[in-house]
């Protein structure tokens, strides 16, 4: 979605453009409405993400807080991406979103039903279920760590893994472990040194006591594991899983929502807020700690707030004890892995996007 200037050379060619969507139609749709707010209405979206109010988006039933409107339209130069992108997508012939009917029903039917936007193929979800990440060296697997889990009971180990860019400062690392810590529960942590302005991405640490409390690895022996990349498909898919707690990017929910763990949502940059607050508020399929949090790599400008001890075990007990939520994750993981095959919404509508593609090749 981000290779939109690629349509003018398609343009050039006399080939009709298609865009793979990477995140949900719920953000596809706010994507789209702020561009309209912008073009059609004359509002300042900077400015409107900093009130302390809601807004109506077409793609969610409830209001959307602009507490957790994503950080690029939180800045002139960001936001005019975001617009530019937005206006692309709508010159396209179709766009192919990264979700599914039964996930984002209300979402889909309201972009479906907008004229003014191309037609709209939920094809989702589309999982790299291998592990290991296209671009980079994959890892060889935490085998420690999966033979540990292997010794833990069902749906009792809470994950804390918040994707490649993902990282804290030491005194929010020792909140969360902190918070480990008063919850009981086990965990696995995947826990990396945030960026400096020579490395710019997240490093590994050398020695994990220099930034955890005096003491934590002794007192959590056996309870827990603390390392630094993690396969996280592989640990998602184990039966020890109970919990994730996740930076809300739209393929980590989709995987929890694929194997059947709740999420406890605390989003970090980009789109993320957006996809927390759907999976909260708007479908009930997570719990928060905290949705409006920002440690934004685009907008350095952005406060970045200590999240504490008790918010965050708040959080983990009750995604590893809510009922109703597992339940409900549980049931979306089975229609999940039904929709893309014979018969199921996403499966039909591949082959819809087919017969479209013929149509405007022919």
């Amino acid at each position: 979605m981000f290779c939109t200037s690629m349509i003018d050379v398609a343009n050039e060619f006399n080939i009709s453009s298609y865009v793979f969507f990477t995140s949900g139609a719920g953000f596809l749709g706010f994507t789209l409405h702020i561009q309209t707010l912008t073009d059609d209405e004359n509002q300042d979206i900077v400015q409107l993400s900093y009130m302390d109010t809601e807004t109506p988006v077409p793609t969610f039933v409830k209001p959307v807080p602009t507490k957790v409107f994503p950080s690029p339209v939180q800045s002139r130069e960001t936001l005019d991406l975001v617009l530019s992108t937005a206006r692309r997508l709508r010159e396209v012939k179709a766009i192919m979103v990264n979700s599914f009917l039964e996930l984002e029903t209300h979402a889909i039917d309201s972009l479906s039903s907008d004229n003014t936007i191309p037609p709209v193929y939920p094809v989702g979800p589309v999982l790299n279920l291998e592990g290991g990440t296209s671009g980079r060296i994959k890892k060889p697997p935490e085998d420690d760590v999966i033979r540990w889990l292997d010794d833990q009971p069902p749906s009792s180990v809470v994950l804390l893994c918040f994707g490649s860019m993902g990282s804290f400062e030491a005194v929010q690392v020792k909140e969360i472990a902190r918070a480990l810590e008063q919850s009981g529960y086990r965990f696995v942590w995947s826990l990396r040194q945030a960026p400096n302005e020579t490395t710019k991405v997240p490093r590994y640490y050398e020695d994990l006591r220099t930034v955890l409390p005096e003491g934590f690895l002794e007192r959590t022996d056996g309870i827990g594991k603390v390392i630094g990349w993690a396969s996280q498909v592989e640990l998602l898919a184990h039966p020890a899983l109970g919990g994730f707690v996740s930076h809300c990017g739209w393929n980590s929910l989709l995987e929890s929502l694929w194997f059947g763990v709740p999420v406890v949502a605390w989003p970090m940059y980009s789109e993320q807020q957006i996809n927390a607050f759907e999976m909260v508020l708007e479908l009930g399929l997570a719990v928060e700690i905290k949705l409006d949090y920002k440690n934004d790599l685009y907008n350095r400008m952005v406060e970045t707030v200590i999240v504490t001890a008790n918010e965050i075990e708040s959080g983990i007990r009750r995604v590893m004890e809510d009922g109703s939520v597992r339940r409900k994750v549980k049931i979306i993981g089975e229609k999940s892995r039904s929709t893309i095959i014979e018969g199921g919404s996403s499966y039909a509508s591949f082959d819809s996007l087919i017969q479209d593609l013929i149509r405007n090749v022919s």
